[in-house]
């Protein structure tokens, strides 16, 4: 088998249902574009993946996809997604105006062909550990008063979810208040989580870490940016809150979080990992290590569906992140809807396994391309 050519097509996905009551914060796009990878073979065989698009750079990351990627996949068999994986991770070396991303978008799509070719799930591909995983809720909540906190908190409680994640960022006197309201929504022993998007300066850090100690917080997470190893070993030196560390870092910079100690916990994901064997690689070296590694949603559905599939063929981390559903679009129907027990439940389908909603996808396609 050989794969022949790619197609993209951009999908035009309205962004007003993301914000509070509807209301696009200036600077922001109005809808987003997503580009949709299919990867075609001399089989027939297709492998289906998403880049991520909500910052205006979907048409571009789809001209790349082209100019940049494709060239270097057409003619290799797709089942050999190790090689053609260390193939464009080389590439990478000379990409200097982007990440690895596009890297693991397209090993998506090989590992979706793979799975489709040999009639299985990915996950089962991959060595299945379970096949289903328990799920936060994760919320934008940087707008919301305290009392709106107490209200979604509650909620998604109620809702089924096993945790709940706060994204505050305005520092302590606005966020320590709203952490509170939380732990009151909820009760003892419900797992929360607080996320500031490394907007913190290490004494702000240090102020909200104490009142997440206090208040029993499951994790605390880039609190400070990735890259400020000694500022975030110092941060670890004086909160109990566990560490969630290296999200926006490359996989070859995690062994460097290993070394010095700095987080109790890693981050990682399909997107910014290099794709499910890359992610793969992450997960293995953290568990090599001791530590867990917690599966960060890429906002992107088919991407968050092959984040699932690596959860289910782990043991070392504990949820999957179900963010806001206006990014649960294009599939007929998307694993991190929860089921009564507050968990996805890992599709049973060949490859992604998920089905995509063709009829949805063509009424939002904007522009196309095959090559």
């Amino acid at each position: 088998m050989k794969i022949t050519g790619i197609s993209t097509r951009l999908i035009e996905v309205d962004a007003h249902a993301r914000y509070k009551d509807g209301v696009i914060p200036p600077g922001r796009p109005l809808s987003w574009l997503y580009p949709l990878l299919t990867v075609h073979t001399d089989a027939g065989v297709e492998g289906h993946s998403m880049a991520y698009g909500p910052h205006g750079d979907g048409a571009a990351l789809s001209e790349v996809l082209h100019a940049a990627y494709r060239p270097e996949i057409v003619g290799e068999d797709p089942l050999d997604t190790e090689k053609i994986w260390q193939k464009l991770w080389r590439k990478q070396r000379h990409l200097y105006n982007q990440r690895d991303t596009l890297l693991g978008v397209v090993d998506v799509a090989l590992w979706d062909i793979k799975g489709k070719v040999a009639g299985l799930p990915i996950a089962k591909l991959l060595g299945l550990y379970r096949d289903r995983m328990p799920c936060y809720a994760s919320s934008r909540s940087e707008l919301f008063s305290a009392e709106e906190v107490f209200e979604e908190a509650k909620r998604m409680k109620a809702a089924g979810f096993r945790g709940y994640k706060l994204q505050l960022r305005a520092g302590p006197a606005g966020d320590i208040p709203r952490l509170r309201a939380a732990r009151e929504a909820v009760g003892v022993g419900f797992p929360l989580m607080q996320d500031p998007n490394a907007s913190y300066t290490l004494g702000e850090a240090c102020e909200v870490g104490r009142a997440l100690d206090e208040l029993d917080y499951h994790w605390y997470e880039e609190p400070l940016p990735d890259q400020h190893l000694g500022a975030l070993k110092q941060l670890a030196a004086r909160v109990r809150t566990p560490l969630l560390l290296g999200e926006t870092v490359r996989l070859t910079e995690l062994p460097g979080y290993l070394r010095e100690g700095v987080g109790a916990m890693l981050r990682g994901d399909t997107l910014m990992k290099g794709g499910i064997t890359g992610l793969r690689k992450a997960m293995a070296m953290a568990e090599l290590f001791g530590l867990p590694l917690e599966i960060h949603t890429a906002n992107t559905p088919l991407l968050d569906v092959a984040n699932l599939h690596v959860a289910c063929a782990a043991a070392n981390t504990e949820f999957v992140e179900n963010h806001h559903p206006v990014f649960r679009f294009g599939l007929k129907r998307h694993p991190l809807e929860i089921d009564a027990e507050g968990c996805a439940r890992l599709p049973d389908g060949p490859g992604l396994g998920v089905e995509l909603d063709l009829d949805w996808l063509a009424n939002r396609t904007r522009a196309e391309c095959k090559s």
